[in-house]
Parts: C-alpha cells; sequence; structure tokens
C-alpha cells in the first residue's frame, strides 16, 4: 500500500484547509489537524459526500460539519463538499461537552411544525388562507431551534393572527415525508380548545402571512385544503378522546 500524503495549505489569513489521499487513515490526519491548529485560528476540511471514509477522517480529528457548498470547483469540475471545520477554541473532543457538540454537528435534524386545532361550538375548525399557497392550512409553523414546539404553537397564533391562545395537549404527530423540493418533517397538532365563534372576530392578521383566517366545516375544511391537511384535520378531531393513533405519516394512520 502506498504512504499516505496528508496536505495542508493556508487559504486565507489563520485558515487552513486539510486534504488527505484515499490511504490516509485517522492515525494520519488528526497529528495534521492539531499541528495546523499551532498556527491557525481555523481549519478546514472540504469531503466528497460520497467518500464516507473521508468524512470519519474529519469528524474524528474534531472537525464538526458545517453544511454543504454545492456547485465549488474543484480540479476543473464543479461538485458538492461537505465542509468540516475546527476552530483553536473548541473544545477538544475528549471533553463530554466538546464531544456532544462534534456529535450535533453532524447528526440528522429534523425540521418541526407545530399548530393549533382551534374550533368553536359547532365544532367547525378554524383556518387560515396564506399568502404563499392557494390552499388553507391550521394555524401554526415552524419550530424555532431551542424552542418548545408546545409555545411555537401559541406563538405562531399570536404573531399571525394576534389573538392569545394557549396550546394543550397533544392530540397528533404527523410525519410528512419529503415533497416538492422540502425535506421530510414532523407536524405536531396540540389542542387549541373551543370557543365562541366571535373569537374569529377579534383576529388581526399578519398580512404578509395570513389572507383571511375563519371557522369551517368539515366540508368547507375538504374543500379549501391540501388532501393531507384535510387528513391530519380528521385524525386530530378523532383523537380529541384520546381514543385514536395519535402518530400518523401523511394525514392518515400509517398502515
Amino acid at each position: 500500500m502506498s504512504e499516505p500524503t496528508i496536505f495542508v495549505l493556508t487559504v486565507a489569513d489563520g485558515i487552513a484547509r486539510v486534504s488527505w489521499s484515499i490511504e490516509a487513515q485517522l492515525e494520519h490526519v488528526h497529528p495534521k489537524v492539531e499541528e495546523a491548529l499551532a498556527t491557525h485560528h481555523r481549519v478546514e476540511a472540504w469531503v466528497d459526500p460520497d467518500d464516507s471514509h473521508g468524512q470519519r477522517n474529519a469528524i474524528w480529528s474534531g472537525m464538526r460539519r458545517e453544511g454543504v457548498m454545492r456547485g465549488v470547483t474543484v480540479e476543473g469540475s464543479r461538485v458538492d463538499r461537505i465542509v468540516y471545520a475546527r476552530l483553536r477554541d473548541d473544545l477538544p473532543a475528549h471533553q463530554p461537552e466538546g464531544f456532544r457538540a462534534l456529535l450535533n454537528s453532524f447528526l440528522p435534524r429534523k425540521r418541526a411544525i407545530s399548530q393549533l386545532l382551534i374550533r368553536d361550538h359547532d365544532d367547525r375548525v378554524l383556518l387560515c388562507q396564506l399568502t404563499y399557497k392557494t390552499d388553507w392550512d391550521l394555524p401554526g409553523g415552524v419550530v424555532e431551534v431551542g424552542e418548545s414546539p408546545q409555545l411555537a404553537a401559541g406563538r405562531e397564533v399570536e404573531e399571525e393572527l394576534g389573538i392569545h391562545i394557549t396550546a394543550g395537549p397533544l392530540l397528533l404527530t404527523d410525519w410528512m415525508p419529503p415533497w416538492s423540493g422540502w425535506d421530510d418533517a414532523l407536524c405536531l397538532v396540540f389542542d387549541g380548545g373551543t370557543h365562541d365563534p366571535a373569537l374569529a372576530e377579534s383576529i388581526v392578521r399578519e398580512e404578509r402571512e395570513i389572507k383571511a383566517a375563519t371557522f369551517c366545516t368539515l366540508e368547507e375544511v375538504s374543500q379549501r385544503c391540501a388532501e393531507i391537511t384535510t387528513h391530519r384535520i380528521r385524525s386530530a378531531l378523532a383523537n380529541l378522546s384520546g381514543s385514536a393513533p395519535a402518530y400518523v405519516e401523511g394525514g392518515g394512520p400509517t398502515p
């Protein structure tokens, strides 16, 4: 087997980029990363997404995954590269907090969406007509990083509709498979309680996102919502008593 080669190139002030030949193992790469950190504040590596061995070399040399650079030019070709980097003041991986930060950088993350099922005394459901898509949906939105999904549901409703409703128990977890450019996601539907129909009249819309908001019958839900949303609403309503499946996929019960 040929001798592995490790390349360390200063690409900017205080920044080194490390690369290695295919034969290189962790015991070859790790010392070079440590050496580079002695004279640079940042050491990075660009790794082919198909090179699982190279990704392991980068990770266990203490470099955290930062993302994917798409369409960069490498040796005259446009390719994608995963960017890994380690800063001089990053906690080392042999310390618990440093190890957790390293794992956190590359373990899968999943988008979460929180919604409220808000009803009136006639068993109608509050729906929102959104500015950025044609079909209607339950009020809610994307959960922020570090935010409780239950609190996110109430926050989104207050921001977009100007009404304060505390999210109640979780009614439904709906796994949404990848679709039309979106990665997969989890949609969590919380109980928003039963309210007087006059609640709709007190709504103050966030006009950049909400065209209209009104209570709708199940027939109107079917007419106005996408099929997956209609199934999700029906599944959430069915679980108000806690007797129906609390986990579904694509709006409906799993096979």
